[in-house]
């Protein structure tokens, strides 16, 4: 689990995150949603510590992120896996050698065992062992996420951060990865969060939402509750296409 309570962020003059609380749960997709310049981005950024907040604690199972010594944060990077919105993949090396990529630079095991424990995290994500010796430019957008998520969980984290994993990707694709990381986070009861501005994505797997309007939490629920909100910020946010409009129309 990870906790944020009253968390602020300044940049100069620009007061981006406002006492911001909130937990996040463990074994359950949880997803930061909000519009361009809500302050989701700040928030995640915060809570892996690229930001150093201003205020308030980040808590990973009661560890606070702003009082950690430099060592302390060290191994709690180990513990962290993230799956970037690019992907992120070394042109260099091969979709296996990008898998074991972080086994080399983070633990101590045996290169026989990094390449088992490669391929196991490959096939995990349903990558047929053809694709293994390929070159990231040679596989298509969404078998370069499924590398990706794979890369993410090779040193079998307790966390997981995806910064719009959808990003790029075609719908049936997207259904695909939202599926992959709902599935991982569930079996290896991971503490899952995921950037998103894909409403596709918090239909489907978002199990913990929040909601960020003006770097204040306006709403906190679950993909279920989201349909029957009061809240104008929010329903102006999730059912602004037509289809969406429906979609609650039915629900209610």
């Amino acid at each position: 689990m990870i906790e944020v309570k009253n968390v602020n962020k300044s940049f100069e003059s620009n007061h981006v995150l406002k006492d911001i609380s909130a937990v996040f749960e463990t074994g359950k997709t949880n997803m930061i949603i909000g519009g361009s310049g809500s302050g989701k981005t700040v928030l995640m950024k915060s809570i892996i510590g690229l930001h150093r907040i201003d205020s308030g604690s980040i808590e990973y199972d009661g560890r606070n992120l702003p009082d950690m010594y430099m060592k302390k944060i060290r191994i709690l990077r180990r513990e962290v896996g993230m799956l970037f919105q690019g992907s992120a993949l070394f042109d260099s090396l091969s979709v296996l050698e990008n898998v074991m990529y972080p086994l080399e630079m983070f633990s101590e095991t045996s290169k026989e065992e990094m390449i088992e424990r490669a391929r196991f995290c490959l096939k995990h994500v349903n990558l047929e062992e053809k694709a293994f010796d390929l070159a990231p430019s040679e596989i298509s957008g969404g078998m370069q996420k499924r590398v990706a998520i794979a890369r993410a969980i090779a040193l079998q984290p307790k966390y997981l951060f995806c910064d719009e994993p959808n990003s790029g990707l075609d719908p049936k694709t997207s259904l695909i990865i939202d599926q992959l990381v709902s599935d991982i986070t569930h079996e290896f009861d991971i503490t899952t969060i995921i950037n998103s501005h894909d409403m596709n994505s918090v239909m489907e797997i978002g199990e913990n939402i929040i909601f960020i309007e003006k770097g204040i939490k306006a709403w906190q629920g679950n993909k279920d509750d989201i349909f029957h909100v009061d809240n104008e910020h929010l329903n102006n946010f999730v059912f602004a296409s037509e289809l969406f409009k429906q979609v609650k129309k039915v629900k209610q």
